[in-house]
């Protein structure tokens, strides 16, 4: 049954050890062993939602539940449709079990998955094509080298950039809310670049290439405050590029710094640094994490509360998906050397330990996920204090990067 994170238990954990993980000897082997456990049982709950799914039978075959997201309010796994932007995440989960594994069942789940997503590559109305496919068929590409993955990716990048703007020179994030924004770009559009980044050394058109800095680009310029917290939405004037409106949809308030975005401006510039090595990308990263670091309302454990200028601080929820994205980015910033590259790896390595700890959910239980405490969105009091699935993948990534390092390997290393 899911445990309801109070503030008592926030106060308990840094009294107490837990007495159901202890942290000893290799942290990736641990978390891999408990993730093989948890995801065998994850499965089954999957099976046994799909049996739950009363919709008709012509809606489940046009719209078939394909992955989870969360729990229901019953304490099961909330499936989602391929649409959904989370919907790629559970079969990356399986890649990268794959990956540390060797095993063939896990490729063969990883693969099962992944094929449902295929109809995505020609959606046109998101710009999270790359959460959607990229995690799951480009982390199935790079494993497997299956040549049939790579005409769904490159569909998926000309998908992409349909929704380009030349003017503003954005991708487009979001099509609703027209009443509200006339162009909405959110700072998590950072991450769907690494889709085109891929397609333009696959196919050699600097197009793809070309779209992604300069989005990279005008959302730098934008996006940041003096501080370099982010703002989650900027609306633009499609026709002159000029920003319309500075906002939030899922942080507190317009001007304060939702966790979650922060964590994505983070990896987004980092991943930006890696592809064009252009330094402006590793400062503005580097900027990012130092916002994190020194700020006054990040807690010891190093796991930040949903919104870092939350009114109840220390009375508000975690965002555990926010951490992993905070991980798995400063594994990576730390290979690119600079005065706190030992510091970002031993920073990666304290929230790994923090969430192993004290954040993983009960073996065979909690519906198959591996952590618990993220926030979704919590101004519309949705997904707040539950599980999450890319919680979950960031975690397993953060992880397999920190193994990589340790053993000198690259971080693209199969």
């Amino acid at each position: 049954m899911y445990k309801i994170f109070t503030l008592f238990s926030i106060l308990a954990i840094g009294l107490f050890t837990s007495c159901k993980t202890q942290v000893s000897g290799d942290l990736t082997k641990q978390n891999f062993d408990f993730a093989s456990e948890q995801l065998t049982y994850a499965l089954q709950e999957i099976d046994s939602a799909k049996a739950r799914d009363g919709r008709d039978s012509l809606t489940k075959a046009e719209k078939p539940l394909v992955s989870p997201r969360t729990l229901d309010e019953n304490g099961n796994p909330k499936l989602v449709v391929s649409r959904d932007w989370t919907s790629g995440f559970f079969p990356g989960e399986l890649w990268y079990m794959y990956e540390y594994t060797k095993d063939p069942n896990w490729e063969k789940q990883a693969r099962a998955f992944t094929a449902s997503l295929e109809v995505q590559k020609f959606t046109k109305t998101t710009h999270d094509l790359g959460f959607i496919l990229y995690c799951s068929f480009g982390n199935g590409l790079r494993l497997t080298n299956d040549q049939r993955y790579k005409p769904i990716l490159m569909e998926a990048a000309n998908s992409l950039i349909s929704r380009y703007k030349p003017n503003a020179k954005i991708i487009r994030s979001w099509d609703h809310n027209r009443d509200k924004w006339q162009c909405p770009v959110i700072i998590d559009n950072m991450m769907n670049l690494e889709l085109l980044f891929w397609a333009s050394r696959e196919s050699g058109d600097s197009t793809y290439y070309n779209i992604a800095v300069n989005h990279a680009n005008t959302t730098m310029k934008n996006h940041f405050r003096p501080d370099y917290g982010t703002y989650h939405v900027i609306d633009y004037d499609t026709i002159t590029g000029n920003v319309l409106n500075r906002h939030t949809h899922q942080g507190y308030a317009h001007e304060s710094t939702w966790a979650r975005g922060e964590a994505w401006a983070l990896y987004g510039y980092t991943m930006c640094y890696r592809e064009t090595k252009d330094s402006a990308y590793l400062d503005q990263a580097r900027h990012v994490a130092n916002f994190i670091f020194t700020n006054p309302n990040l807690p010891e454990d190093l796991i930040p509360y949903w919104d870092f200028n939350a009114p109840e601080i220390p009375n508000e929820p975690r965002d555990v998906s926010a951490a992993t994205v905070i991980a798995s980015a400063l594994y990576e910033l730390s290979t690119f050397g600079g005065e706190k590259a030992v510091q970002y790896k031993e920073q990666a390595d304290t929230i790994l330990k923090n969430l192993t700890l004290h954040y993983r959910a009960t073996l065979h239980d909690d519906g198959g996920f591996l952590l618990l405490h993220s926030t979704g969105s919590k101004p519309s009091d949705s997904e707040v204090d539950v599980p999450l699935v890319y919680a979950d993948y960031y975690f397993l990534e953060a992880l397999l990067r920190k193994e990589k390092i340790e053993n000198n390997l690259s971080l693209t290393e199969k």
